[in-house]
């Protein structure tokens, strides 16, 4: 029968090296240990112009998104909050164009501060990771848990009039074929799915409404040289299996905004249109329920 090792939750500073700096550099080493998706380092310890650095700057592949990280060991504080707040805030004004998600990571986020935590996360994209170190034996490791997630309501933005644009502003911005293909699945979600669907162009990706008011379950970021489509379902292994014969690049996030991104060249919109179509219906059901009685030639009969 094999032995078990009784694991101890140990204070991080009581790790070799253990210090806010090993945990940045852990951080920025491997982003993925904050399970927030995948995310790259974009710089650490970044100056702000009206004083203070900030600890870690993470984005996505695509650049869409950045998340402003900020660390303490033991438990957090006013000053803690008030300043990944702060950072979150000075870079989301400097670069209104990007997705910006405040991200607190601590040792301890007791009862009280965790309500303040919850409230502001109502308002603004805030995340709370808690970091737990422990030791099995000799063995020493750490983990970050996810306390507190932001949920958008509807939106994958704000209604910024800063963040708002036009068809315009995107046939300036993206090659023909995907701003195109994005209108065609919009298009296609209008005639086949709800016919209150619209699309909504902001300066960060070309979202959607439903019955007029923003209802994300697809967001469209039309590039130069391919689509990238962002389905807000949840993910299933018939959908993992296909998109992984038809060779779409394709990742899925578990973070704030879950569901498949999709980068897609024009041969490939046009040769797995049916897929696509799929999945843009499931996500209509995940967010907006089951879609109104199909008409005859529906794709929705056959999704």
């Amino acid at each position: 029968m094999a032995t078990l090792e009784k694991v101890q939750i140990v204070p991080v500073k009581s790790l070799p090296n253990g210090s806010e700096r090993f945990i940045q550099d852990l951080i920025a080493e491997d982003p993925s240990v904050l399970t927030l998706g995948n995310l790259i380092l974009r710089e650490k310890e970044r100056t702000q112009p009206s004083g203070g650095r900030l600890d870690i700057l993470l984005e996505d592949a695509e650049g869409q998104s950045w998340y402003e990280v900020e660390i303490q060991l033991g438990p957090t504080n006013e000053t803690h909050i008030i300043r990944t707040i702060e950072y979150w805030d000075r870079e989301r004004r400097r670069y209104p164009d990007i997705r910006h998600t405040a991200v607190i990571v601590a040792e301890e986020i007791n009862g009280r501060f965790f309500n303040v935590i919850s409230l502001f996360n109502q308002q603004i994209p805030l995340v709370a990771l808690k970091v737990i170190a422990f030791k099995q034996g000799d063995q020493f490791g750490v983990l970050f848990t996810k306390i507190l997630d932001y949920e958008p309501r509807g939106a994958e933005e704000s209604e910024a009039p800063s963040l708002k644009a036009d068809r315009q502003y995107w046939e300036k911005r993206s090659g023909t074929f995907a701003l195109k293909a994005a209108e065609k699945f919009i298009e296609f979600a209008t005639k086949s799915i709800d016919s209150t669907v619209a699309a909504r162009y902001n300066k960060a990706y070309i979202g959607t409404t439903v019955k007029g008011e923003a209802s994300n379950f697809t967001v469209y970021y039309p590039q130069k040289n391919a689509l990238r489509l962002s389905i807000k379902c949840k993910q299933r292994d018939d959908f993992d299996k296909q998109l992984e014969e038809k060779g779409i690049r394709w990742t899925y996030d578990n973070g704030p905004y879950a569901g498949y991104s999709l980068i897609l060249s024009e041969a490939e919109i046009a040769e797995h249109d049916s897929l696509i179509k799929k999945m843009i219906v499931e996500s209509y059901r995940n967010f907006q329920g089951e879609p109104p009685i199909p008409q005859k030639g529906d794709a929705r009969n056959n999704a």
